[in-house]
């Protein structure tokens, strides 16, 4: 039996232990997407206003059958419970402020679209008790998250739906930054916040037994409130859209197979966790970035969960008729000028709205359009130009069918068109083992750009998410 000398066992330890943490902060490059250059990205100022009304939207929560635990004219503080999940009913929705109800909004079915809450001028808050993450139980802070309204926050793979508070993931992943069209600074937003941040970590941690992966962009300056982080695994990213979204990054370190889950949150949503335990309360602040080539002055604000955009646009868009989309141009949800900021959002877009016909567009050399398959002279220009681009789908729905250009922009190594059509068919078999449990539908966001068929592959996506959920329930 050889014996190894002290110094050799030294140098054979630190070398090995070198190399390891040369792996954990390996680059991952994403070689597949699209960046799509808007006019509007917003200035790196922040404005703080008071909304007046707020609002919280059940269909922002998917799989939640809302049941409602009060009426118009309710007064209510910060914190109080609003309704809770029929088939879950400890997972509780609560006010962003303290004010009163003023409006449950109903749609077809007298399906709950909003309730809409008249904020107070003083502000109270429901005392939930401050107390360290460290010093509690894995019980005891499942139980203050999920009675203050905040375990909302937290979203799971697959089928991103609001994450149940008895499943151990096998990995938590916080993407610290934002790939899509004309995306906010996460960098700005956690400026200065980075005692919040790390007690959001910590209550993070005792959720799961697995790593918490930050991923962060690579070759660029990134915030101390995220390089400052302890308890979390790190992963650098470099790329185009979607490099930022949750699926590739999943995709890349730590894919999920069948049976398995992992839990996804933003930023935002760790500092609202994070202040919940070092406040003892509720506090819903965002940070918004108003975006999009209609906005005279696109800037940041400084708001609550659910605010109306009233005063974001006020004076402040070009005349004409415009497109309100709470989150990015890709992905977000159409609202009214009037309308609320999404509870997971942290962006508003303003575009043309693109209701026109275009005699031979087809024909025309189209320098001033954005084209990713070079169907216009536009791409002889240079990458970094940005563009005012509209609504319009131009053209029409037609057949579905293979041209190759979804693969360009899909970073799976998954085959998107087969996946898409066996959920169109309902093809429970094919859908598993196509992949379906990796991807949601934001990641086919940039398919659907692209998409000559003009398909809606996005609501596509989702049908069948919602179809293996109630199938695997």
């Amino acid at each position: 039996m050889h014996r190894i000398s002290s110094r050799i066992l030294k140098k054979y330890v630190l070398k090995h232990s070198l190399h390891l943490s040369i792996d954990m902060s390996e680059i991952i490059t994403i070689k597949k997407g699209l960046n799509i250059n808007l006019e509007g990205e917003a200035e790196k100022t922040i404005t703080e206003i008071e909304a007046g009304i707020y609002a919280i939207k059940p269909p922002d929560f998917i799989g939640v059958f809302p049941k409602l635990l009060i009426q118009e004219g309710d007064k209510v503080k910060a914190g109080t419970p609003i309704f809770y999940d029929k088939y879950r009913d400890n997972i509780k929705f609560t006010s962003p402020v303290a004010g009163t109800i003023k409006e449950v909004k109903r749609g077809a079915k007298r399906v709950l679209l909003e309730i809409k809450i008249e904020a107070d001028p003083e502000q109270e808050s429901v005392d939930f008790k401050a107390g360290d993450p460290n010093s509690l139980t894995r019980g005891q802070i499942v139980e203050k998250l999920l009675e203050s309204g905040v375990w909302p926050v937290i979203r799971q793979r697959p089928y991103t739906v609001i994450a149940n508070p008895d499943d151990d993931p096998k990995a938590i992943f916080i993407s610290g930054f934002d790939t899509n069209p004309l995306a906010p600074d996460y960098d700005l937003i956690v400026h200065g916040h980075g005692e919040e941040f790390q007690t959001g970590l910590d209550a993070l941690k005792k959720l799961t037994g697995g790593k918490i992966h930050l991923n962060l962009p690579a070759g660029v300056t990134v915030s101390k409130v995220f390089t400052n982080s302890r308890k979390v695994q790190f992963n650098y990213f470099k790329g185009p859209n979607p490099a930022g979204n949750f699926g590739p990054q999943i995709n890349k370190i730590d894919a999920i197979n069948k049976g398995e889950l992992v839990w996804q949150l933003r930023p935002q949503e760790v500092l609202t966790i994070g202040r919940l335990f070092s406040e003892g309360k509720y506090n819903t602040e965002r940070i918004i970035a108003l975006t999009g080539s209609e906005v005279l002055k696109p800037r940041y604000y400084k708001t609550r969960i659910g605010a109306s955009i009233k005063e974001m646009v006020k004076d402040n868009v070009t005349e004409g008729k415009l497109r309100y989309i709470s989150g990015n141009a890709l992905t977000g949800r159409k609202i009214d000028k009037d309308g609320f900021v999404g509870f997971y959002d942290s962006q508003v877009t303003v575009l043309p709205e693109g209701d026109y016909y275009e005699l031979f567009g087809w024909a025309l050399p189209g320098l001033g359009k954005f084209s990713p398959s070079r169907t216009f002279l536009s791409w002889l220009g240079s990458n970094s130009k940005k563009y005012r681009l509209d609504t319009n789908f131009h053209g029409g729905n037609r057949a579905f069918v293979m041209t190759g250009e979804m693969e360009k922009v899909f970073p799976f190594d998954i085959y998107p068109m087969q996946l898409i059509k066996a959920i169109m068919v309902e093809d429970i078999d094919a859908m598993e083992n196509l992949g379906i449990y990796e991807v949601d539908e934001e990641d086919f966001a940039l398919a659907e750009y692209i998409d000559t068929s003009k398909t809606e592959i996005q609501s596509i996506v989702r049908k069948g998410l919602d179809t293996m959920r109630k199938e695997m329930s």
